[in-house]
């Protein structure tokens, strides 16, 4: 009954956000890449492998479906002379576990016994999207939830889904304690983005529901707090403390502090003066 609950819980939060099916062409170009979502990729005939990571390779076939969760570097390759035809998507608000031993972030499972089954779903969500017909929407919401509780049952191996709102705060958690520590280096999306392994728009967008500001504005506005007390408690020139918190130069220092406090840095030291 719990597991029970749980899934129904958790197929709640499934959102649809791409599904596609393609297969190899001259035009393929296999590049690692990570998403900051899950991605089920399922082979519908040919042969190819998956690299992960490290450059660990690993075969796919026919009725294969690769799980690859979010923030996962990855990359597919096909088999030239027996090329891969696939139907891909990616779902927001899960992750899958392959079992306590496998904390990879991504597994393979066969469905050759049940492709019958994972192929209708599969195939009735992507005439659904071509067709747009009345309730499409809900229509969609429903087969992918029975896609994911089919998977489930139906692997071999030990398979379940997971939240994936607790390693999100993780990683804002993370950005949080390292732009406190860091605010006054030069910072940008894209460096965060390659420490987090995440799209940076996305990353902005979780961090902002996470803080309630984008990366760049807690950073700017980290400088402000400690730019405030310096002008507080110490005689150092406006220069110095803009040069101190991270700001490339004093003007730009003195414009963004009076924009966003509606007093000049000079002016609200002045206010300190006994």
């Amino acid at each position: 009954m719990e597991t029970t609950t749980n899934m129904q819980k958790l197929i709640t939060k499934l959102k649809l956000l791409y599904i596609e099916s393609s297969s190899y062409d001259a035009d393929w170009h296999s590049t690692l890449h990570s998403h900051p979502f899950t991605e089920l990729f399922y082979v519908i005939r040919g042969r190819g492998y998956f690299q992960f990571n490290d450059s660990s390779t690993f075969p796919v076939k026919e009725d294969d479906m690769v799980i690859i969760n979010p923030n996962i570097i990855h990359t597919e390759v096909s088999d030239q002379e027996n090329p891969l035809e696939y139907i891909v998507l990616g779902i927001d608000g899960v992750k899958f576990f392959a079992g306590i031993e496998n904390d990879l972030g991504f597994s393979i499972h066969n469905y050759s016994q049940y492709k019958h089954e994972i192929l209708f779903y599969l195939k009735a969500i992507l005439a659904e999207l071509q067709h747009h017909n009345a309730y499409s929407d809900l229509v969609i919401d429903n087969l992918l939830n029975i896609l994911v509780i089919n998977a489930v049952r139906r692997t071999e191996t030990l398979l379940d889904v997971g939240d994936v709102s607790e390693e999100l705060n993780k990683d804002c958690v993370f950005l949080e304690n390292y732009l406190n520590v860091h605010f006054r280096e030069p910072i940008t999306l894209d460096h965060l983005a390659d420490l987090t392994f995440m799209n940076k728009y996305y990353l902005s967008h979780i961090f902002k529901e996470h803080s309630g500001m984008a990366p760049i504005d807690f950073v700017l506005n980290k400088r402000i707090i400690e730019s405030k007390k310096l002008l507080e408690n110490t005689d150092l020139s406006i220069s110095q403390i803009a040069s101190i918190v991270g700001f490339s130069t004093s003007s730009y220092f003195s414009q963004y502090f009076k924009r966003v406090q509606n007093i000049s840095p000079s002016d609200y030291r002045n206010s300190f003066a006994n």
